[in-house]
């Protein structure tokens, strides 16, 4: 019986082949981050309070204006195709039926137009900026990725900003891990080689000339980089360290949280990624002044065990248990959620 998330990530790696699994699950060098996203909300308390009328609990929300049911969100995690053959359709699928938005990967396994067709709810879209080997100054490539995204639908652009190059995964080389002949990135003409591209501030604007959409920077995890995201006319902040997957020991995501709110100051939505397990861990984040958060291996789990049932099955689980705390801690809204709910150590 699977009846919470690490359940779900017991019953995917017993499905998976162990180098796709790998290629998941694997942090960067000593994985010190990767362990750090779990274990700092083991170290935060919550302070309940009593005789609140929690009858009902009403999750829903809006981000970037957009209407969900929950403060949860799906991450942009690549290759959804190494858990089910249906991939980041699948995925598409489960978030609208469960009244939540999807997150798209530049590094999909199925198209971006694909995705959106695919979809039943509201989704964004995550760009890796690139250039090709032979032209470090070219980035037409991803300039269509932009232009593209905004024909199909997307609802905003979320930049990932900490990954000037990609972080070494020892796990996953210990794996051997390559991807499975008739796999590839959907996004990418099969000729295109490309690596990430050094982006700086002043590439905001350029981003901002491509697109009316929100954009918004998934990987800020300082005060003065929020603030210059800030400056520059982000519309949000993912407080994110990839999944502990770029950077080793960097703060956990839910540490760095406050800092990052406090420096905004509310000019701009601020959300968070990392470790996210269960609805207490949510309630925290919410309460260290996250608007929403997202969730990427968890909904990778859901897909390898049973596909768009098994990510729907994941949103649920994690809604129910949020919606659960939020009662037992006498927070009948999300307004009601706030500072004083938590301890920090």
């Amino acid at each position: 019986m699977l009846i919470n998330l690490h359940d779900y990530e017991a019953a995917a790696e017993a499905r998976m082949e162990p180098g796709a699994w790998a290629y998941y699950s694997s942090g960067v060098g000593d994985e010190v981050t990767l362990r750090a996203n779990r274990e700092a909300f083991a170290r935060i308390r919550i302070r309940p309070r009593m005789l609140v009328d929690v009858s009902t609990c009403d999750l829903h929300t809006t981000v970037q204006g957009i209407p969900v049911t929950m403060p949860i969100l799906i991450a942009p995690t690549a290759a959804h195709c190494l858990a089910h053959p249906e991939g980041e359709c699948a995925t598409a699928l489960a978030a609208g039926e469960a009244g939540t938005l999807m997150t798209a990967s530049t590094s999909a396994t199925r198209s971006l137009e694909e995705i959106a067709t695919a979809a039943t709810g509201p989704f964004w879209y995550q760009l890796y900026v690139d250039h090709p080997l032979e032209d470090l100054t070219d980035r037409s490539f991803s300039e269509s990725l932009v232009r593209r995204a905004e024909a199909a639908g997307y609802r905003a652009i979320v930049v990932t900003v900490d990954a000037p190059r990609f972080g070494v995964k020892e796990r996953e080389e210990r794996a051997q891990f390559e991807m499975p002949e008739g796999l590839s990135m959907a996004n990418y003409p099969g000729d295109l080689e490309t690596e990430p591209a050094s982006l700086t501030w002043n590439d905001i604007a350029w981003l901002r000339s491509l697109t009316s959409l929100p954009i918004i920077l998934k990987g800020i995890l300082t005060a003065e980089d929020a603030v210059l995201a800030v400056e520059h006319g982000v519309d949000g902040i993912i407080v994110s360290n990839h999944g502990g997957r770029q950077l080793d020991c960097v703060p956990a995501s839910i540490e760095a949280l406050p800092e990052v709110v406090a420096a905004v100051n509310g000019r701009c939505e601020v959300y968070m990624d990392g470790g996210i397990r269960r609805g207490t861990d949510v309630l925290m984040a919410l309460a260290l002044g996250a608007r929403a958060v997202l969730i990427g291996r968890p909904v990778l789990w859901g897909l390898a065990v049973d596909g768009a049932d098994g990510v729907r099955r994941v949103l649920h689980l994690l809604r129910d248990e949020l919606e659960q705390a939020m009662a037992l801690s006498g927070c009948p809204t999300l307004a009601s959620v706030g500072a004083a709910l938590v301890k920090l150590p």
